[in-house]
């Protein structure tokens, strides 16, 4: 897998980012503000998959954590932005003599619903191969998004072979192609976010289970925020630059939460009272399997070390317990509650006994 070709530089001048509207201005839509600010903290949660009406400014709020994500460190000229001191074994800039560190954007990758495999996998050069006995890689989306996000609109809509695709790789945290005989490997590991529409169609359960964090997102009927909303957002179509000035105080402040959260994350304590609190909610609400307790750790320990907090308490178990667990409530015949009611009940159970 040695000696694989990196694409050539093109010198052409790109044209000029389009302004994102920043994520500190978004108005309302507090849990799924949240849900991503901790999966920036802590990328082992999982991800966030954001379910609801059309026009509430879900694919606003992921296009905006990509302006917000504090750099990460890589090494320079990387096809996969290798953590330096960690290259995967396909990566020749990685394993060759003297790699440098560069700081870069935390990737946040859109995979459109009507992606080709190769696009999304990557793709193997064939006739290079044979002719030369070169495995030449062209690396497709989930490269890309390795140590980023990785984004899918309407991913209820996504076709059953990607779904597929993306359950291996979420599981392995490693991409495999191969070609008439040919295999290669690579790193990828992403936070996956979905949003869409679940009036338009459910995701497979097995897909479902994979996002850390449920979000429900609805239109506002407070008015108002309906009113800032359209305030905000009309100042900011009107004049982007003075827009983004006037917010950019608010966004360095999340940034450095964020990174802060990150530095403190790995001593943050979990009591076991908390384990035990997590156990019976879970127990309680009627999740399948142990991801749900799993999540709810992860994310509280995540909650509190955005807070600036050293151990985790039953108020951070609390907090997120809607957002780990609503999507994993195993079905009852018995009761035709809505999953956030079912999940209410046992906080309430739990918690307020």
């Amino acid at each position: 897998m040695d000696g694989l070709p990196l694409n050539p530089v093109s010198t052409r001048a790109l044209p000029a980012p389009k302004p994102v509207f920043p994520f500190a201005a978004i108005v309302g839509q507090e849990e799924l503000r949240q849900s991503l600010l901790l999966c920036a903290v802590d990328p082992g949660i999982g991800g966030v998959l954001a379910l609801g009406d059309r026009g509430t400014g879900k694919s606003t709020a992921i296009r905006a954590l990509a302006a917000l994500l504090p750099p990460m460190t890589a090494v320079a000229g990387c096809r996969f932005r290798c953590e330096p001191g960690k290259p995967a074994a396909i990566c020749e800039v990685c394993n060759g003599p003297h790699p440098q560190a560069v700081e870069t954007a935390v990737p946040v990758v859109d995979l459109p619903l009507g992606a080709t495999e190769d696009r999304v996998v990557g793709a193997l050069d064939l006739e290079r191969a044979l002719a030369h006995g070169e495995k030449a890689f062209e690396p497709g989306l989930l490269a890309r998004a390795h140590r980023g996000f990785l984004y899918i609109d309407e991913v209820n809509l996504l076709e059953d072979h990607l779904v597929d695709l993306l359950l291996d790789v979420a599981a392995s945290g490693e991409n495999v192609v191969e070609r008439d005989g040919l295999s290669i490997r690579h790193p990828a590991r992403f936070v996956l976010v979905g949003s869409g529409n679940p009036e338009e169609g459910e995701l497979r359960p097995q897909l479902l289970d994979r996002f850390g964090l449920s979000v429900e997102v609805t239109t506002p009927t407070d008015l108002p925020v309906r009113m800032e909303v359209i305030r905000r957002r009309d100042a900011f179509e009107r004049d982007p630059p003075r827009f983004l000035k006037r917010w950019a105080r608010e966004e360095r402040a999340l940034q450095k939460r964020i990174l802060a959260g990150k530095a403190k994350l790995p001593r943050v304590r979990v009591p076991d009272a908390m384990l035990e609190l997590a156990a019976r909610l879970c127990i309680t609400a009627g999740t399948d399997g142990l991801r749900g307790e799993l999540t709810l750790i992860r994310t509280a320990r995540a909650l509190a070390a955005f807070e600036g907090t050293s151990e985790v308490t039953a108020a951070h178990l609390r907090a997120i317990a809607p957002l780990a667990l609503r999507h994993r409530l195993r079905r009852n015949p018995l009761d035709d509650s809505v999953s956030s009611v079912r999940v209410a009940r046992a906080v309430e159970e739990i918690f307020d006994a």
